[in-house]
């Protein structure tokens, strides 16, 4: 069945359905990643936008039960060359066509995939319609919210509190190990594979929702204190932002991705928005601390203005470069710092690691 994807500048491409019938709107975005299309569908950074994979075949290792990210499939559609329909994998349960069927997710298959990557990068990102319909499209797309004037943290934030051990979630009802370094967790998009670093790393994570107060946060006592990846522009976020302020100085922090934003925010920084983001799997990371270059997995469509810091407490600490955006930040007197990409990084690539027991370091050397 034919399938069409309308971006809103008014651009139509023809492919063919995948996934579940109907139609769906977002950002369109692209990701260069050849490996993990399953945590991208998994990814709540990707909440509210269409992602289109640059790799032409997708699938071709299936969907396993171990390697989501969260709960849900976050994007609002997919776009690929082809999706591998027999894929071979021992660990492979469905196709990805299947998941798509199952979560109720919209597609879109047969497209010059590289012509609309050039196409985005030119003019950057944009609306778009996956639908069945070209002028019903038309209509939706042109009915739309922007993706800028759009909340996704409460959208994809836990509702409520919860702890994390090596079976996954278990209640608040347990009572936290003890033995481990407790890490409170704002979640504005969290991915699993985080608290699996940090578990792994002797860390007992407490999950909390993007609404909680510093006061209730702090009331668990906390070693560290995390702020996750999120969708969506940090601006938008004043309370979550003036929660950061008021965890700043109080115990150690640590920001992934959004949470290197909301940093940025709390001290006084501004951020703005990428033509069409850092979204794959090999972007030249270098720290001006250590002078090491790393290769890092990203997905961000924000980044921090660093002129807005000439005036703050913050320094920036590592740099993208490719473009020279800025990667990292600390507060020295604050204990707090924060990168721009996925250290975590599932399937990769593993480089960053390391800012994980760097950060957890930290926290014990700060342990009463």
């Amino acid at each position: 069945m034919k399938r069409y994807l309308l971006l809103s500048d008014g651009t139509t491409y023809e492919g063919k359905a995948l996934g579940a019938d109907g139609f769906t709107v977002g950002e369109v975005v692209f990701n260069t990643g050849m490996t993990g299309y399953q945590e991208i569908l998994s990814d709540p950074s990707y909440a509210g936008q269409i992602v289109l994979l640059t790799y032409p075949l997708i699938g071709n290792y299936g969907i396993n039960d171990d390697d989501f990210e969260s709960d849900r499939i976050q994007p609002s559609g997919l776009i690929v060359r082809e999706a591998c329909d027999v894929p071979s994998n021992w660990r492979s349960t469905k196709s990805i066509h299947q998941l798509l069927v199952e979560r109720g997710k919209v597609g879109i298959q047969g497209l010059d995939t590289r012509a609309i990557t050039k196409h985005i990068r030119n003019g950057g990102v944009s609306m778009g319609v996956i639908c069945d319909d070209i002028d019903r499209g038309r209509t939706i797309l042109n009915q739309s919210k922007s993706y800028d004037d759009t909340d996704f943290v409460l959208d994809v934030s836990t509702k409520s509190p919860y702890l994390w051990n090596k079976e996954g979630k278990v209640s608040m009802a347990e009572a936290p190990d003890p033995s481990r370094l407790k890490l409170a967790v704002l979640d504005c998009g969290l991915k699993f594979n985080i608290l699996r670093r940090f578990y792994r790393a002797g860390c007992q994570p407490i999950v909390f929702p993007a609404t909680t107060s510093a006061e209730e946060i702090l009331s668990w006592k906390p070693d560290g204190i995390l702020l996750s990846p999120g969708p969506g522009d940090p601006a938008r976020l004043e309370s979550v932002v003036q929660t950061v302020r008021d965890l700043l100085g109080k115990k150690p922090i640590f920001g992934i991705c959004l949470g290197n934003q909301l940093l940025c925010h709390a001290i006084g920084g501004k951020t703005f928005k990428l033509k069409f983001g850092h979204r794959g799997a090999n972007h030249p990371v270098k720290d001006l601390l250590t002078g090491k270059v790393t290769i890092t997995s990203q997905n961000h469509g924000y980044a921090i203005d660093p002129n807005s810091l000439a005036h703050t407490d913050a320094e920036v600490t590592q740099l993208n470069l490719n473009d020279e955006t800025v990667e990292g930040i600390r507060v020295k007197d604050a204990q707090a710092s924060s990168i721009q990409y996925h250290p975590e990084a599932a399937p990769g690539p593993w480089d960053s690691r390391p800012y994980f027991t760097d950060f957890v370091q930290t926290m014990e050397a700060n342990r009463k």
